[in-house]
């Protein structure tokens, strides 16, 4: 294992550093664009000031990785941080997902991209057997029709409603 030895007994050291220096980044780029997206008032109260909390956050940030930073033990990036980061990266999967999702759901849909996604994602995530497929694609009408009926979520039907009967049509576009 190349964790740092002088770490705790059982806590893995991996990827912290990697996670500080991405997060500091990510807190000073925050930092930057803090001028061109909030704004201060005039003749306003310092705690009622539309940007004086997202300053405390964004100089926090900052501030406390920063601090986090320069306390760690100096030490240079290892195999395992890398490792580290790049399981990071595998989560991105599921944001590719939900984005293929998302741009279904108008075209075909929210029960049938619904029907078709639930299913898959178990698939993918190893539940491959018949009775969990099944109970996915239960789910998945539950789902749909719990939001759209009783919860009256509006979600804009599929384009491929439009080919259906009006009546029909209009079921669908309001039920699911």
């Amino acid at each position: 294992m190349d964790d740092d030895p002088a770490s705790p007994k059982g806590v893995p050291n991996r990827g912290q550093r990697l996670f500080a220096v991405l997060f500091l980044g990510f807190a000073l780029a925050m930092a930057l664009a803090y001028p061109s997206q909030t704004v201060w008032v005039a003749k306003s109260k310092l705690a009622a000031q539309p940007g004086f909390w997202p300053a405390i956050a964004v100089g926090g940030m900052v501030l406390f990785t920063g601090l986090h930073l320069l306390c760690m033990r100096p030490r240079t990036f290892r195999r395992a941080d890398w490792g580290e980061g790049a399981k990071w990266l595998t989560s991105l999967e599921f944001v590719i997902w939900f984005l293929v999702y998302v741009f279904l759901v108008p075209l075909i849909g929210y029960l049938l991209a619904s029907v078709l996604f639930l299913p898959a994602l178990c698939w993918r995530m190893g539940y491959r057997t018949p009775l969990m497929l099944g109970v996915a694609v239960l789910m998945a009408i539950l789902i749909v029709v719990g939001f759209k009926s009783f919860l009256q979520v509006r979600i804009p039907g599929g384009l491929i409603y439009e080919y259906l009967p009006g009546a029909l049509r209009s079921f669908f576009i309001t039920y699911l």
